[in-house]
């Protein structure tokens, strides 16, 4: 790499070692800093002529207290407080927020909470997954995992332990059906297998747990995305989320203070707050008003189901996109001489253009963004979970009730239980109407099953459509999204040929024995050529 070299004195150097990779080279990482002195540093970078590291040197080094790197407000340094008190609170340049990160855990949330905690686009996530663990197993003290509050009464608790007692039954029973319908195969490792069916009977059994169960959650997140969360928790309706919020909002103010320091100014984050509420607010009474609140006629009637609503733009649009950067004329050229192609063209056009994709992860260009495609979604709450976590779309949902009804898996029938798992989506549908006539209505969704459905849209392109419906058609995944992937894709299809056909790694299999125990197997294989365990 032909960079200019950049020497450094014996001291510069030792003071620069602890805190940048990479000395001698012009790439490196910043490491053992405080989150807002790796923030401040880039903001000031914009305007400093010299180097990062020269930077470091001339005006933050002499700041730092002796253990730098601690997080802790102490430990910001003097200037790069300064710098951001400056330029970020006083000039309100909210892109100097995006140039420092941390982690958060946030432990003992009910699932309702995670998708509030999981809505902003620009941050990274990894929740305890329902999937894969088994909540038959109390909490440390003895009770079951789920959300617990004073205000929701005896009642509440009564009924929340009868789902888990009636969960926490029927997985032996659905454990031992899975493994006698599917037998081991000749040559399978039984390890693989037995943990094959674990994971069948979890995934047949997720519609038995309430949104109120409990999980754990981490994040990592800029300062500017932590703000954000930390706004729009406060000002949920939902108190869990508002607790969480001031719980969320001390944790990073222990890493990256300056980052969230608007939060608690009345003029900022008070008028931010306040502002988000009256928004909620005024949806609720409109809807009311409207008579959009409840479910009219037979509109809950239906079942699952899948809809376009909407398609914007067309494949012309889709191959001018794409022809776009290579190209030396505007883009209303570039459709008029793609107009004039024949659909064996245009196809032979595309399918260059996209190229071999010899895996899902070889996605085609940005020029498959110039499509849009807008779905409208009724499935179980336990598959849209999974579907919302998809963050490069646009997802609105409406809230969790049992009017769309909740269907129950023909497996749990052959397993023996249907009649238990019947019963039990009666007391969360029972416990729900308690709570909602209590004037409950926000905290009633804790008590519904996931297999209850939920309402929500889609938006999204083609670009984002093509990972989405890859990804979740994947005969390993659930089959409640696997269900609407694979419907999203027959109606492009319909709309977009070339546009689906593109899509060579839908997979519309049905896996003849287990879901995930293509994945189990392959598990099982790498440890053992480790020498580990899976």
């Amino acid at each position: 790499m032909n960079a200019p070299v950049e020497t450094f004195t014996a001291s510069e150097r030792a003071r620069l070692a602890p805190h940048v990779t990479n000395l001698d080279r012009p790439v490196f990482a910043l490491v053992n800093l405080p989150e807002t002195v790796k923030g401040a540093l880039f903001a000031r970078y914009s305007r400093y002529p010299g180097t990062l590291r020269r930077l470091f040197l001339d005006e933050f080094a002499d700041s730092l207290p002796p253990q730098a790197g601690s997080g802790f407000e102490a430990g910001e340094g003097e200037r790069a407080a300064a710098l951001y008190e400056r330029i970020f609170l006083g000039y309100g340049d909210d892109s100097v927020a995006q140039l420092g990160g941390a982690h958060v855990a946030c432990e003992w949330v009910s699932n309702v909470l995670t998708k509030v905690l999981q809505r902003p686009r620009l941050a990274a996530y990894l929740e305890q997954s329902t999937r894969y663990i088994a909540y038959d197993a109390p909490m440390p003290g003895g009770r079951f995992r789920y959300f617990r509050h004073c205000d929701l009464g005896p009642e509440y608790e009564r009924a929340m332990n009868e789902l888990f007692t009636t969960y926490a039954a029927a997985l032996p029973r659905v454990e031992a059906w899975a493994a006698e319908r599917f037998p081991a195969a000749a040559g399978e490792s039984p390890a693989a297998h037995t943990r094959a069916i674990r994971a069948k009977a979890l995934d047949l059994l997720r519609g038995l747990l309430p949104a109120g169960s409990l999980s754990h959650m981490g994040i990592y997140a800029s300062g500017q995305a932590y703000e954000q969360l930390i706004l729009h928790l406060l000002a949920h309706p939902l108190p869990e989320a508002r607790d969480t919020g001031r719980l969320l909002l001390e944790a990073v103010q222990a890493v990256m203070p300056s980052f969230v320091a608007r939060v608690e100014r009345p003029d900022r984050g008070g008028e931010w707050v306040g502002y988000l509420r009256e928004r909620e607010q005024a949806a609720t009474r409109w809807a009311a008003r409207l008579g959009l609140d409840r479910p009219a006629g037979d509109d809950g009637a239906g079942g699952p189901s899948v809809r376009l609503l909407h398609v914007d733009g067309d494949e012309e649009s889709l191959l001018a996109a794409l022809l776009f950067e290579a190209g030396g004329v505007g883009e209303e050229e570039m459709r008029l001489r793609v107009s004039a192609l024949s659909p064996q063209e245009r196809a032979a056009l595309l399918g260059d253009l996209v190229g071999e994709r010899a895996n899902r992860r070889h996605r085609p260009g940005r020029g498959f963004e110039a499509l849009r495609y807008r779905f409208e979604v009724v499935s179980d709450y336990g598959a849209f979970r999974d579907l919302q976590r998809h963050r490069m779309l646009t997802v609105q949902w409406q809230g969790l009730t049992p009017d769309l009804g909740a269907g129950v898996p023909g497996e749990i029938q052959e397993a023996g239980v249907g009649e238990q798992y019947r019963r039990a989506l009666e007391v969360s549908r029972a416990e729900h109407e308690r709570l909602r006539d209590a004037g409950l209505g926000r905290a009633a969704v804790y008590a519904l099953c996931l297999g209850y459905r939920i309402r929500y849209v889609l938006d999204l392109n083609a670009r984002e459509a093509m990972q989405l419906i890859e990804l979740r058609s994947g005969r390993e995944g659930h089959p409640g999204y696997r269900a609407v992937a694979h419907e999203m894709h027959r109606q492009i299809a319909a709309e977009h040929p070339s546009v689906a056909a593109a899509m060579r790694h839908v997979d519309t299999a049905a896996e003849p024995r287990l879901e995930r125990i293509l994945t189990e197997m392959r598990t099982q294989a790498r440890a053992e050529r480790v020498g580990g365990r899976p």
